[in-house]
């Protein structure tokens, strides 16, 4: 079919990459980092002009990277609000990230629409700081007058489609994206306008959401651009996950996914329901301490860096003798716990040892994101392969520890731009469908992830259970009832 492009915009740069549209082999790559503000020193702002996402862009794209390409799609950061006025303009800064100014707000919306289970059974996921709707509602209470003008709403990646087509009336997103404002149900497909208006005070003209495989439209040069998505779905169909399959990512906090035929509706909150870039749902479950964990032990220890932590960790056996950390330095999300700290139990004068304590910071962390995977098991998710994602997903320790504690198949994947991958992917298929060669239902068969390590549970299947074992035991004697999958 010729060559297609992706383009991730995370936040903090812009990625490209440049594919063969049949095979998906990567032809050539851009790069550029998001200009910062004057006055930022250095620091990633709560409050972006989205012009930056346009400068990097060009940056990126720069030296004829996209010469030849036929179709591009975009990949962006998940939960960037763009608020705009009647005639398009921005009517502030975009919101994104992780913003802790809207935690008040999220309490809030959940009171206003009568609870978790209401918000759960809406929209399949409970209100996040992190959300649109979430900084909705805290633009409609810190600043009114913005929040009165604001008459259209988009996300990231809906933006930059826009702007690729030259603004036009129409205004496109994808399910995926959708699924993570908190005003979009991927159970019913559709968008709930009445929680714009809660968070909002006002109605505002949304996105049409429109097909997996469907083209946003097609430039006046006739480069066709795909319908785009979030950055977890791209990486999805970048990676070719399938039913089966999991992903597990390890940043300073963890997040689980995995591929599910239905959306699913949890009231305890833990499940957050999001669409996929091809059809299906992608239930993903957090973890607030991942990586800082490890890194909190480094420090604790002296051990430098990760990988001095993970050498002394293997100089410990499984079950740090008898020593269990419950990781919950930040509190935690799963098991809801918002307000705890850590806790250190089995201290007896043989176990108190670096190496003990190194090997229980990795246990904890992988016990953590063992419970967030059987709050999707529970609920009927089949999972029995897991991609281990994430710079630590390296260390010796990692890969020792984490097979027999998920008790899966752990497939450690070889470092590329899948988010990036996943967006030429969907420009590929949406290609295909316009020029009658591919089937709307179907994407574009590419060889998705290379493993750099497959790592099977084996004889220690057993050993991992009982650590699994230990691991609940002090979290159902220190937070008893906490967990309920």
């Amino acid at each position: 079919m010729g060559i297609v492009a992706g383009l991730d915009s995370s936040p903090d740069s812009t990625r490209i990459v440049v594919c063969d549209a049949d095979s998906g082999s990567v032809l050539r790559t851009g790069f550029a980092p998001h200009p910062l503000p004057e006055g930022s020193g250095g620091a990633r702002p709560s409050d972006v002009d989205p012009q930056a996402w346009l400068l990097s862009l060009g940056e990126a794209a720069g030296g004829g990277l996209l010469e030849g390409v036929q179709a591009i799609g975009v990949s962006a950061q998940q939960n960037a609000l763009i608020a705009l006025d009647a005639q398009g303009n921005t009517v502030r800064p975009a919101l994104v990230g992780g913003d802790k100014r809207a935690q008040v707000a999220a309490a809030d919306l959940v009171d206003a629409l009568g609870g978790r289970e209401a918000w759960a059974h809406a929209v399949g996921c409970v209100p996040q700081a992190a959300q649109p709707v979430t900084k909705l509602r805290w633009l409609s209470r810190s600043e009114p007058e913005n929040a009165r003008r604001a008459a259209v709403l988009m996300q990231a990646h809906d933006w930059l489609v826009w702007q690729l087509l030259g603004r036009p009336v129409r205004r496109t997103t994808d399910r995926g994206g959708a699924s993570g404002t908190g005003y979009w149900s991927a159970a019913a497909g559709a968008y709930r306008p009445d929680l714009v208006e809660l968070a909002l005070g006002h109605q505002a003209m949304l996105p049409e959401v429109i097909g997996p495989a469907d083209a946003a439209g097609t430039t006046p040069e006739g480069l066709l651009i795909s319908a785009g998505t979030g950055e977890t779905m791209a990486a999805a169909l970048g990676l070719g996950l399938g039913l089966g399959d999991a992903v597990v990512s390890l940043g300073a906090s963890g997040s689980v996914m995995a591929v599910h035929p239905e959306a699913l509706q949890d009231p305890s909150g833990m499940i957050t329901s999001l669409a996929d870039a091809t059809g299906m749902h992608l239930p993903v479950v957090t973890t607030l301490n991942a990586v800082r964990t490890l890194r909190g032990a480094a420090e604790l220890l002296g051990a430098g860096d990760l990988e001095g932590l993970s050498a002394l960790a293997m100089k410990s056996t499984p079950g740090a003798h008898g020593l269990v950390l419950l990781p919950y330095l930040e509190g935690e999300r799963t098991p809801s716990l918002p307000h705890t700290a850590g806790t250190l139990a089995g201290l007896r004068r043989e176990s108190m040892k670096p190496e003990h304590f190194a090997r229980a910071a990795f246990e904890g962390m992988l016990c953590g994101l063992a419970d967030a995977l059987d709050v999707l098991r529970g609920r009927g998710v089949d999972v029995r392969r897991v991609f281990l994602l994430g710079s630590a997903a390296g260390l010796p320790a990692v890969q020792a520890a984490a097979p027999a504690l998920f008790g899966a198949q752990v497939v450690v994947v070889q470092p590329a731009d899948y988010g990036a991958i996943g967006a030429a992917r969907q420009a590929a298929w949406a290609l295909g469908v316009s020029q009658g060669t591919l089937d709307a239902r179907t994407p574009p068969g590419w060889q998705g992830a290379v493993a750099a390590q497959v790592l099977d549970p084996g004889d220690e299947l057993a050993v991992g259970q009982a650590v699994r074992q230990q691991f609940v035991a002090v979290r159902e004697q220190t937070h008893p009832g906490a967990f309920r999958v």
